[in-house]
């Protein structure tokens, strides 16, 4: 898209997921066409239709959710994290500087190491500045 924006959703299954959708098909700049849908992905629910998991987005009802793998997510402007905790952070890293990452899971939300670790019981993946 030359002039516009590709987005995708990794996590599109989900609840945070389906409500980005929503809120990306009620966006001024998708009604004029400066907004794409690429890519909407999955976990386990990789194969099946949004519309099985989101009955109400109507207009991506019959798109295929696809695997949430970086060759599906690469080449986008910008991705959307929708992730369990502990999903984004190798992704997100994967994905390189050229792509706008906006994670909506726990990876990158605390600050401290020793909090995370209490938490969540891994490894913490670092924070961004937001």
């Amino acid at each position: 898209m030359a002039d516009g924006m590709r987005v995708a959703v990794a996590g599109a299954s989900g609840y945070a997921g389906g409500e980005i959708l929503r809120l990306l098909l009620g966006h001024p700049a998708y009604a004029n066409g400066r907004l794409a849908i690429g890519a909407v992905t999955a976990a386990a629910s990789a194969g099946s239709t949004l519309g099985e998991h989101h009955p109400h987005l109507t207009p991506l009802a019959q798109r295929v959710l696809e695997p949430t793998e970086l060759d599906v997510l690469a080449g986008h402007d910008v991705v959307f994290l929708a992730l369990p905790h502990g999903h984004s952070a190798a992704l997100a890293a994967q994905l390189g500087p050229d792509t706008l990452i906006i994670d909506c899971g726990a990876d990158f939300r605390l600050t401290d190491a020793d909090a995370w670790e209490r938490y969540y019981g891994s490894a913490h993946a670092g924070s961004w500045p937001y």
